[in-house]
């Protein structure tokens, strides 16, 4: 009888826990947009691209840091698993770099982060 009621007692346990914090009743909240992690990959290139163009025409360091920092804001939807998410840390240093770089108006070192980034970011879609 007192197994039995221990037994139950888990077991009551177990399912309240998985009822009140399961990940399945996890939604995203109105209005925000969530992107798969491929899309949110691409979504981050288009804006190093933008950036990429915005130097090879000639924009001033500023404008050229604030489009890193998009693509900075971009790289936080990327979400998929551990080994991706260090792999994403590592090319958002780069772009870390790139923005310091344009800050300080040091475009070609820029650029070259910038082009780092990019092939850093091409390189997540091989580990999904």
């Amino acid at each position: 009888m007192k197994s039995m009621k221990k037994v139950l007692l888990s077991l009551l346990i177990a399912a309240s826990m998985g009822a009140v914090s399961s990940t399945a009743f996890a939604e995203t909240d109105k209005g925000r947009i969530t992107y798969s992690p491929s899309d949110a990959v691409d979504l981050t290139m288009e804006k190093i691209k933008v950036a990429l163009d915005a130097i090879t025409s000639g924009t001033e360091g500023d404008k050229v840091a604030e489009l890193v920092k998009d693509a900075l804001d971009a790289n936080k939807e990327i979400n998929a698993n551990d080994k991706v998410d260090v792999a994403r840390a590592r090319a958002a240093g780069k772009l870390k770099n790139a923005r310091v770089h344009a800050k300080q108006e040091a475009l070609q070192e820029a650029e070259q982060e910038l082009r780092d980034a990019y092939k850093g970011f091409g390189d997540l879609k091989k580990l999904f």
